[in-house]
């Protein structure tokens, strides 16, 4: 029991992560900007962030599902996870960590909202907030594709939770989003002053998160591959 709420606060921690990443934190204010702006009134801003965040969850709730039960559900995949899981992890976990260390970097254009969408976010009002959240948490940028299918996945496939893990990490994607749709609501100035104060801070979760990856995935590697200090 003692494990699976770690993985749970790890899932979340994951998911706070992934959401204050600068591509995801910059999709995140954009929509809630972009809904803001067109509905008016301070609550309908705040309803549009839980809108916004229900459909990301949603939606991370959904793939976590299908792959997790998919791979499960396969016996021959089933057998070779619980054979080789623990041998993967610390590759996987040195792999990802590297990748918020920008040890590993990739070239990425985030491709925005087209013309199109605004439409169709706009016609749909509130509800389009709904919309929005389900296309940008399909919008996998290098480190939340990195978090999520390197790290979540791996550790929801472990513990065999195909939708309290995922779901855990897509209520903590979201929970900026509220923060700063509050914000938004209230005034502009202090959304400014906010999201400086958080790109400080995601710059050094995301060291110190990378470094523990490492260290996590360097122990399993010489645990469970190498069978050092078996």
């Amino acid at each position: 029991m003692t494990e699976f709420l770690l993985a749970v606060v790890s899932a979340f921690w994951l998911g706070i992560l992934t959401s204050i990443s600068p591509c995801p934190l910059a999709t995140n204010i954009a929509a809630i900007s972009f809904v803001g702006r067109r509905v008016g009134s301070p609550m309908k801003v705040f309803l549009a962030g839980l809108f916004y965040t229900a459909g990301r969850t949603l939606t991370y709730l959904v793939l976590g599902v299908l792959l997790v039960s998919s791979l499960l559900s396969a016996p021959a995949v089933s057998h070779l996870l619980q054979k080789y899981m623990n041998k993967l992890l610390g590759p996987l976990l040195i792999l990802v960590g590297m990748i918020l260390l920008e040890l590993i970097q990739f070239k990425f254009s985030g491709s925005g909202v087209s013309e199109k969408m605004q439409k169709r976010v706009e016609a749909m009002g509130i509800w389009g907030a709904l919309l929005l959240g389900v296309v940008f948490a399909l919008s996998f940028c290098p480190v939340s594709a990195a978090l999520f299918f390197g790290s979540l996945i791996p550790l929801a496939l472990k513990c065999e939770s195909g939708v309290i893990l995922p779901s855990a990490y897509g209520v903590a994607t979201g929970l900026p989003v509220l923060v700063f749709a509050v914000l938004i609501a209230l005034g502009a100035k202090r959304v400014g002053q906010a999201y400086d104060k958080l790109v400080v801070f995601e710059k050094w979760a995301r060291r110190i998160t990378g470094v523990i990856f490492i260290s996590v995935g360097i122990y399993y590697c010489l645990t469970q591959i190498f069978g050092v200090f078996g």
